[in-house]
């Protein structure tokens, strides 16, 4: 799930980057090391290559490149983009994903936090609160169950700044919330993330060939994460343009067909 939050230090020596992680945020750095080598094993020049652990700290090489989150998104950097997230959630051998730990935040921990948010959320406006009013009561008669889930490696950020286009590809950083996953709840993620619609819209998740239980699945899974954006915007933030709560009532109540 998206994190607002500062986690972490970065500092900077030629092309080797050092990423110092904060104690608030157990096990990023863990995931982030195990990250990086699974994918410079199965996905090599996919991210930076690892070069050194220890507790807390991580250190790679530097990726050179222009973070997809504020450029104008072309054709090209498009499909780069589904390139890319292709190679990520595909990279890693079934054998071997089985093995990896569950990245955090899944899916009922995610719709969890979404109920308490709901549940002491102060009145504030007429769309606002019907956009909280309904998804509550869509959150209540939905059940996700099994159908449509599809391993896959995650990432765990949707965030469009973590995507660098170099020139010929992109490439992906910051694994802190990595791990084993499931592919509706990855590309739900991403689809409803703020950087994706704040200063363009970018729509990906027509790109994808998936399964109809799959599609399914993505569909329920975006109504879930549109509203985690529903509450992450609910206090503008200084990212993001004036409007940007607003825009997301909006999105939320279109999601819901509400």
């Amino acid at each position: 799930m998206a994190d607002l939050r500062h986690t972490h230090e970065l500092a900077f020596a030629g092309d080797v980057v050092i990423k110092r992680y904060m104690d608030s945020k157990p096990g990023a750095a863990e995931r982030e090391w195990r990250a990086l080598n699974l994918l410079a094993e199965y996905a090599p020049g996919l991210a930076p290559e690892p070069i050194g652990y220890e507790a807390g700290v991580v250190t790679m090489s530097r990726i050179d490149g222009v973070p997809l989150r504020g450029l104008f998104a072309t054709a090209v950097h498009v499909t780069a983009l589904v390139e890319a997230l292709t190679e990520l959630h595909t990279a890693v051998p079934p054998d071997v994903l089985r093995a990896v730990p569950l990245r955090p935040w899944q899916l009922e921990a995610v719709a969890d936090w979404v109920r308490r948010r709901g549940a002491s959320w102060e009145p504030r406006d007429p769309p606002a609160d019907r956009a909280v009013r309904e998804g509550l009561r869509w959150l209540e008669s939905w059940s996700p169950g099994e159908s449509g889930v599809t391993p896959v490696f995650g990432a765990g950020d949707g965030n469009l700044a973590n995507f660098l286009w170099d020139g010929v590809r992109v490439r992906i950083v910051d694994y802190e919330d990595s791990g084993r996953s499931d592919l509706a709840f990855e590309l739900a993620e991403m689809a409803e993330h703020v950087s994706m619609w704040v200063d363009g819209e970018v729509e990906i998740a027509h790109r994808f060939e998936l399964s109809p239980p799959v599609e399914r699945r993505l569909r329920e899974c975006r109504k879930v994460h549109a509203l985690v954006w529903l509450f992450l915007l609910s206090h503008e933030h200084p990212r993001n343009p004036p409007g940007t709560f607003g825009r997301q009532v909006e999105r939320v109540l279109a999601t819901l067909g509400a």
